[in-house]
């Protein structure tokens, strides 16, 4: 397959179109998280389905990812890139107009569609298109804006919460996925394999798509049912037996959706390893600390998005001369330093208390999130890079869509996991702390089901008002135990992550 230099014609529009569209995703993502708040405010949704908002989209992402990257390879990557873009504009149109919590539960599961075609064909067009010489370049180019945008998100998203517009957060999606749409139909060209067995592999197909639905599914339910309940442990289970069936039927197919001899690259199974700590340990902890910012230490959401700031500009500093470093010396010493870094910044911020709000902030949060801005700079292009760099070109899309798969379900696991433990170890604090107060057993009963809403917990409306008081206090307190507990698990994970990286990956990734 012909390819271009970064810094011709060709090159530029392929990573023009991949950024406006991958952004578009990750803008979404980000933003979403910072105007949580005023979005359960507007659509009087529970913390269930606020959680539901967020991983209705991590569930048809997870489960059909896969897919969208081998239809890539096979179908044309322009071609299913551009249709998961058009759906996921109709989705985000949808979404802007959804009157209920339920109606943008769905909706966002069209988006989810959408993402699974369009977010694995960024990445597959950069690698088939680019020359290999300059691809760990054009992926950190890649990394560095896409991250410059997604970390717009949160202040994007906070001032249009501030301003009563949260729904504006999907509807910008619509002018950037149009703009990407032409870019691609006029100045990109179709890239495909034309090597090899094309025919799409069905049975692969329908098993990977539901045996990761019913995975992710039972992840999500976990929160609200615990483990021992059939519909959890059932799900799980029965998504681990389809997705081990779905590995013996590719390894028999002559034209695998996932040629399992994939697994037996080091390199490709530990940076898939190493992302799954990472991103599980990440997705958490910007979860949790944009809702104790927000719900508990008195930020605004437009002051609760500024706060990452910091992360931006590392990224837009460092993340393209990582990169090329990357290129030239090996990933190995960026991906065990850079997650090792993450979750030095993740441990410090689990250490944060009550605090006086914005006017603390450089004492307080800056440190940590100077951590995570640090260490995801030194690890995103490298990561990237080794991934893709780790299988052949043809299988670009493939490697792609698993990457980014593994990056969904270490999301879904984290946010449900980590969801089930922040609500057990809050109701915990909450329960030792309220022993003191001078409340009847179904009054304290009632006060401890509130931290089902983690920071959005209210005081039960039949209680003493000369008590409230007290009652946001313990509340307060339990949050910010719960919080700090999550955050050392998050940072935990991250140095796994490091650890992957020192066990798995060799000074220069390997193809195969």
């Amino acid at each position: 397959m012909t390819t271009v230099t970064l810094h011709s014609s060709a090159g530029k529009w392929v990573m023009v179109t991949t950024i406006l569209a991958s952004a578009m995703a990750f803008i979404d993502g980000t933003a979403l998280n910072v105007v949580l708040p005023a979005l359960q405010q507007s659509l009087h949704a529970s913390a269930a389905e606020l959680f539901w908002v967020l991983n209705a989209y991590m569930l048809m992402l997870a489960s059909l990812i896969l897919i969208g990257g081998s239809l890539g390879d096979r179908l044309g990557r322009k071609k299913v890139f551009m249709t998961g873009i058009f759906v996921f504009i109709l989705g985000s149109t949808a979404c802007g107009f959804a009157g209920s919590a339920t109606m943008l539960i769905i909706f966002r599961m069209l988006q989810g569609i959408g993402g699974a075609l369009m977010i694995p064909g960024s990445l597959s067009l950069i690698t088939s298109s680019i020359n290999e010489n300059e691809r760990g370049k054009a992926i950190g180019t890649w990394s560095a804006v896409t991250t410059l945008v997604t970390m717009g998100g949160p202040v994007l998203g906070g001032a249009l919460a501030d301003a009563g517009l949260w729904r504006y957060i999907f509807f910008i999606n619509v002018p950037i996925g149009v703009a990407a749409l032409v870019f691609l139909a006029w100045k990109v060209n179709e890239s495909r394999e034309t090597e090899g067995d094309q025919r799409l592999d069905f049975p692969g197909a329908v098993l990977t798509a539901a045996g990761l639905a019913l995975l992710t599914f039972g992840f999500l339910r976990m929160p609200s049912l615990g483990f021992g309940n059939p519909q959890v442990y059932g799900t799980i289970a029965g998504g681990i037996l389809l997705l081990v069936i779905f590995v013996i039927v590719e390894n028999k197919s002559r034209h695998p959706m996932l040629p399992v001899r994939l697994f037996s690259n080091l390199t490709f199974t530990g940076t898939n390893l190493l992302t799954f700590f990472l991103y599980a340990g990440l997705g958490a902890g910007m979860l949790f600390l944009s809702l104790d910012m927000v719900q508990v230490q008195g930020y605004t959401q437009l002051q609760s998005g500024l706060t990452f700031l910091p992360f931006t500009v590392l990224m837009i500093l460092i993340a393209r001369f990582t990169g090329s470093m990357a290129d030239k010396y090996g990933p190995r010493l960026f991906l065990v330093a850079g997650p090792c870094i993450t979750g030095a910044g993740l441990l410090l911020l689990s250490f944060v208390k009550q605090t006086a709000g914005a006017k603390d902030y450089w004492t307080t949060f800056f440190p940590g999130i100077v951590g995570l801005g640090l260490g995801m700079s030194l690890t995103v292009a490298p990561l990237t890079a080794t991934v893709m760099g780790s299988v052949s070109d043809h299988l670009s899309g493939t490697a792609s869509g698993v990457n980014n798969a593994v990056t969904r379900i270490a999301g879904v696991f984290a946010n449900a996991i980590f969801g089930a433990l922040a609500v057990l170890f809050f109701s915990g604090a909450v329960q030792r702390e309220i022993r003191s107060l001078p409340l009847n057993d179904p009054q304290k009963d009632a006060v401890v089901a509130q931290t089902v809403n983690l920071g959005n917990a209210a005081v039960p409306a039949d209680i003493d008002p000369a008590h409230h008081p007290m009652i946001r206090k313990v509340h307060k307190d339990g949050f910010i135990i719960a919080y700090g507990r999550i955050m050392q698990l998050s940072a935990g994970l991250a140095f796994l992550g490091g650890l992957m990286g020192f066990l798995f990956i060799r000074k220069q990734p390997a193809t195969g």
